[in-house]
């Protein structure tokens, strides 16, 4: 797949990311709340923040799937990322999610990453996903068990201690992938 789908919930617009997103998504970066629980648990300079939107895009034409820009319909404003990640050398298909700061709190996260999840499964026939998240991010703990996944255990991730979550499959989909 290389063109990234279009995704639309009631009040999100999932979709590819794009150069003119840079300016935005680095300051996202920039915010060491935001960034507190990603990578190394700091704020990451704009060459960071591009090489993330590499990435994302990147995935999107080598394995058909990815990560989306997350952006307020009413207002076509960026307000973060959701999808599904998969860079060589990770522990399996993580449904990850990044909003900036000021977009949390409103269930925008949860509108997110239900409509990348189910695309994943629908589309695609993805099964089992991943949810990394550090023991500490209180928010994104919360949000792994509202979406129904279950807590596996503690992993060693990228240099760091996280909790493993487990999306459990939905019953495959005839005529799809993996399904």
């Amino acid at each position: 797949m290389s063109a990234v789908p279009t995704l639309s919930t009631p009040r999100l617009r999932l979709r590819g990311f794009t150069a003119h997103d840079l300016d935005t998504w680095a300051g996202v970066c920039a915010d060491a709340e935001v960034m507190q629980h990603i990578g190394a648990g700091g704020p990451v300079g704009r060459d960071a923040a591009w090489r993330h939107l590499a990435l994302y895009l990147g995935q999107w034409a080598m394995r058909g799937y990815g990560v989306w820009a997350v952006e307020l319909r009413a207002e076509r404003r960026l307000i973060g990322s959701v999808g599904v990640l998969h860079p060589e050398g990770w522990p399996g298909m993580e449904l990850s999610w990044l909003l900036a700061r000021d977009a949390w709190g409103q269930g925008y996260a949860r509108e997110a990453a239900l409509a990348a999840r189910s695309f994943s499964r629908d589309a695609l026939g993805v099964g089992e996903l991943i949810s990394l998240i550090r023991p500490d991010n209180t928010r994104s703990l919360r949000l792994a068990e509202t979406l129904g996944a279950v807590n596996t255990g503690p992993i060693e991730f990228m240099g760091a201690s996280a909790l493993r979550y487990l999306h459990p499959a939905a019953a495959p989909v005839a005529g799809r992938l993996g399904g």
